[in-house]
């Protein structure tokens, strides 16, 4: 009898991080020592299990040439057109059995193979040394150069470094490395993402010549009393430090002070020096900056900040986590443009490349450990590995890594240990050993309420009212945590349309000094690309278990567009605030800088009549300090029509090129009412005529039995009459585990999405055309009366809609307003918000002017279709031929499918263009709110059912 062995398999089970990797140490991009990057294509084979190759594959003249190929950085799950199997969404379900730390045999494993030879300027290899580093393999990789064995490890976005000089060879060289989907480390890496294994960060040989630099840390302090800066920088290899700005030449040990200009993320002056040893010349960007917590309060260099984040993990399309450069710097870019000053890398240490951008462009940091244990809620918490003693080396050695690799960024001014682990003894550890060595930045974790081991009070998602609670220090607590300041570390939930509230949070954010603002959830929708479903999401590649659209829920699309959350997001932390109501001639800008005043910005006003500029120029700003206000006298308004609408729009604009914006980038503006709109009259001078189908009044067509409008001078229609529902967004729908109403889910329980619209009477007068009907939904008792009056003055139409709510309405409305569709239309005009979508508590970032899209430009492309391109504050609109002003303002939103289409599809490309575009003219939405996975709309935006009437004039623009 004969069997066959499979190779042992231990390590991928063992809850220790790995064997024959170096100490973690300090990272840096370049230096004059050679290096040799390994990425490119590499040959792979999949297996199901861990055990199922030996590990021949490893020697040297195996024969790979029937293995496929793969790019590294890559996931194989995202290559060969699913050949390698899929991705797999959940947001914090374990994917497989909760039995730490055992996981499951079918466990697809990755053999890659990279053969490649020494470039000829190589160092002869008796010359010093050479490292081998992967920066980021998940979830376990167990390595070989040359047939031998080096060591495995896991934690995956964490770096791993092996000592590999002897085994070197000029040409030829055998790398292998087999990577595990699951292990060990799984349990601690439950971070609401794609599960992506491979090796998707760079590979790279680094030469290590006699006396090259080992680890260093670079300690850059700033004191905002003298306006000095103290340079020491710490090394394992003694030699020099150089910064040729500062006239620095020093050993390293040894501190310097010298006059300097501080670090911030708005001034983020980084001085060029280099660390100088026998063998080695590194270069250096060092920023000087103090962090501290004093007076309660998160301060750097001498002053309060005020968080205005972003939760962001790494995304691509179609490379997962597999990252360039240049996308890297297209989100610090979006990021700086956007008015964001603050990153949190949720929820591990980026690529390290990120990190350089933040400190060139200026960003504050919080850098969070590869940890992450959510999917034990399940077990209220049992056997979670953070406060089980067998685990904490893990847990300790994830933490050297980031705080070693990353030290030497002045942007960090967090260390933050993970992310939703619970609570446990193994977080203790790694916060003693932060604290221990790294006292200069602070410690941060959500998941320590008591503040036990941080230094601050960070939450996430909690509500507006508690919010002010804790301004206000009434949220009790013990004394430590109380003492400390507060920050939301995810508020914000951006989940298709919304989030909503954002205002109302910035509000609370600038009124109490002990709320340091908070980070948005999250940067990008991580949809990934696909031919058929445009881009899938969670359930789309047969997972067992998955969160669906949840992994959607960013401020930029995919492909790095800017949602109109972003853009509202912009218009509420703006940095400069303009405000005034026309009166006095004069407007309020106000410096909300933490650091920076105003000499970088240029100021412009002009002066608009009924949307259209008519007149604009310069305007002189005082170079304001940090929170100073001045009042700006502005120009004497040009002559104009006295019966038009008038405002001053003023905007800071960028004076100047910037390392991040060209000159006259909007940063910031506001809008000033002078007069008011006069509201549109029809004097109803025409008496309606019937016949035995038609009634004809004015310009309007309609139909005699029903009374439905059929055509206005000549633009056919489909009859308008009163529309109450809206494909519910994810914040309608709320959260699965939210305890407050989820609106969303009521609206289909009580039928709004199936209202029946029942006639009780056509009735003609001298002067108007009266129709009233009854709109309800089947099977309750509820109901709105409805009323529909038209008039006409000969050239016009005006129809005036009249609603009273009957019996006992228990849910605000979605939406109020009129449908129709027409025929013909592609092109719209309007006056009013623009130029993106708004709704009652998303529409800060809308200004009133004069806009134009077409049909499908005003559409916008949320991954699950749902409620979108409502226009706000609109005067007038004019798209098929009509031209259609309302008493008072109103949103509009025009679509090529209806709203019952739009929320039956679940990917974009389930909307298919219909011949008719469908009209909806509302006088209230309902608020977005943020429930998808926070609170939903503030009782100010309900869109209650109570009395309302409102009016629309129709006219032909043929």
């Amino acid at each position: 009898m004969s069997f066959r062995t499979t190779p042992p398999v231990d390590y991928v089970e063992d809850v220790s991080p790995g064997r024959g990797t170096l100490p973690p140490r300090a990272w840096y991009a370049s230096s004059d020592a050679k290096s040799l990057s390994l990425n490119g294509s590499w040959r792979l084979r999949l297996s199901a299990t861990a055990g199922a190759e030996d590990d021949s594959f490893a020697a040297e003249g195996y024969d790979a040439g029937d293995w496929a190929e793969v790019t590294v950085p890559g996931h194989w799950v995202l290559q060969g057109d699913g050949a390698f199997g899929s991705p797999i969404y959940t947001n914090h379900l374990y994917p497989f059995p909760v039995d730490p730390p055992r996981v499951p045999t079918e466990n697809p494993t990755g053999d890659h193979l990279r053969v490649f030879d020494l470039p000829e300027d190589w160092p002869a290899l008796d010359e010093g040394g050479a490292v081998l580093r992967f920066d980021g393999v998940e979830s376990c990789a167990r390595v070989w150069l040359n047939g031998t064995e080096l060591g495995e490890f896991k934690g995956s976005r964490l770096p791993h470094e092996f000592a590999v000089g002897e085994l070197l060879k000029p040409a030829g060289n055998v790398l292998a490395v087999r990577v595990h989907q699951w292990s060990a480390g799984s349990y601690l890496e439950d971070q609401d993402q794609w599960w992506l294994p491979g090796i998707f960060r760079d590979v790279t040989l680094l030469h290590r010549p006699a006396g090259s630099v080992g680890d260093f840390f670079v300690h850059a302090s700033y004191d905002h009393t003298t306006g000095e800066g103290t340079l020491c920088v710490d090394s394992d290899v003694d030699g020099r430090v150089s910064v040729p700005a500062l006239d620095i030449d020093v050993a390293t040990g040894e501190p310097v002070t010298v006059p300097v200009e501080p670090w911030s993320a708005e001034t983020p002056r980084l001085y060029d020096g280099e660390l100088i040893t026998a063998g080695e010349r590194v270069p250096l960007r060092i920023g000087f900056r103090t962090v501290a917590l004093e007076d309660g309060l998160i301060k750097v260099n001498g002053r309060a900040i005020l968080f205005k984040g972003v939760n962001r993990h790494e995304w691509h399309p179609e490379k997962g986590r597999a990252l360039d450069l240049e996308t890297m710097r297209e989100d610090v870019l979006l990021m700086k443009r956007h008015n964001l000053n603050a990153v949190r890398t949720s929820h591990y240490p980026p690529h390290p490349a990120f990190l350089d951008l933040c400190d060139e462009y200026g960003l504050w940091v919080i850098d969070e450990c590869d940890l992450e244990t959510h999917g034990f809620t399940e077990q209220a918490w049992r056997d979670n590995p953070v406060d089980d003693d067998r685990w904490t080396p893990a847990l300790l050695d994830r933490a050297a890594r980031m705080v070693e690799r990353d030290k030497n960024h002045p942007s960090i001014v967090f260390w933050s240990l993970g992310n939703e682990a619970g609570t446990g003894r193994g977080l203790t550890a790694m916060a003693e050993w932060i604290h221990g060595r790294d006292p200069e930045r602070l410690v941060h974790y959500e998941g320590d309420i008591n503040c036990r081991d941080t230094d601050v009070y960070s939450r996430m998602y909690a509500f507006h009212d508690e919010v002010d609670r804790i301004g206000q220090r009434l949220d009790g607590g013990t004394h430590k945590r109380r003492e400390l300041p507060f920050i939301q570390c995810e508020y914000g939930h951006a989940m298709g349309n919304g989030p909503g509230g954002l205002a109302d949070y910035q509000e609370l954010f600038e009124k109490y000094d002990r709320l340091q603002g908070g980070f948005i959830w999250e940067w990008i929708d991580h949809g990934i690309k696909h031919p058929e479903l445009g881009y899938a999401y969670g359930g789309d590649f047969g997972e067992e278990l998955h969160d669906g659209n949840f992994v959607c829920d960013g401020l930029i699309f995919p492909d790095r567009r800017p949602s109109p959350g972003l853009v509202e997001y912009k218009k509420v932390i703006e940095p400069v605030r303009i405000e005034g109501d026309g009166a006095d001639g004069t407007v309020r800008v106000t410096n909300k800088y933490d650091f920076a005043d105003l000499s970088a910005l240029a100021f412009e006003w002009a002066y608009q009549v009924d949307g259209e500029t008519v007149e604009a120029g310069a305007l002189s700003v005082p170079n304001l300090a940090p929170g100073e206000s001045a009042d700006v006298k502005l120009p004497e308004p040009p002559a104009h029509e006295p019966s038009g609408e008038t405002q001053w729009t003023v905007r800071a604009l960028l004076a100047a090129d910037t390392a991040w914006g060209l000159k006259d980038h909007v940063v910031a503006w506001g809008q000033v009412p002078v007069h008011a709109r006069r509201s549109p009259a029809v004097t109803a001078s025409v008496r309606p005529t019937a016949s035995e189908r038609l009634i004809t009044l004015g310009p309007a067509s309609l139909d005699a039995r029903t009374g439905a409008l059929t055509a206005i001078g000549g633009v056919e229609v489909t009859a308008p009459r009163l529309d109450v529902w809206r494909a519910p967004t994810d914040n309608d729908d709320g959260a699965e585990w939210q305890t407050d109403t989820r609106y969303g889910m009521l609206w289909r329980k009580y039928g709004l999405h199936r209202m029946r619209h029942r006639l009780d009477a056509v009735e003609l007068s001298d002067d108007a055309l009266t129709v009233r009907t009854r709109v309800a939904p089947a099977a309750w008792e509820f109901g709105l009366a409805t009323v529909y009056r038209w008039t006409s003055d000969g050239e016009r139409l005006k129809l005036t809609v009249s609603v009273t709510p009957d019996g006992d309405w228990t849910v605000p409305l979605p939406r109020l307003g009129i449908r129709f569709g027409l025929a013909q239309a592609d092109r719209v005009r309007w006056f009013g918000g623009g130029p993106g979508e708004a709704y009652p508590d998303t529409r800060l970032a809308s200004m009133v002017s004069r806009w134009q899209a077409t049909v499908d430009e005003l559409q916008t492309p949320y991954l699950r279709p749902q409620e979108n391109g409502a226009r706000a504050d609109v005067r007038w609109v004019e798209l098929g031929g009509l031209r259609i002003e309302g008493d008072p303002e109103f949103w509009f939103s025009a679509r090529r499918w209806t709203n019952e289409q739009l929320d039956a599809a679940r990917h974009l490309t389930d909307l298919t263009p219909g011949e008719t575009v469908w009209v909806n003219l509302d006088h209230g939405q309902h608020g977005i709110g943020s429930q998808s996975c926070g609170p939903g709309p503030l009782p100010q935006y309900y869109l209650r059912a109570e009395p309302a009437e409102f009016s629309f004039v129709f006219s032909t623009t043929r």
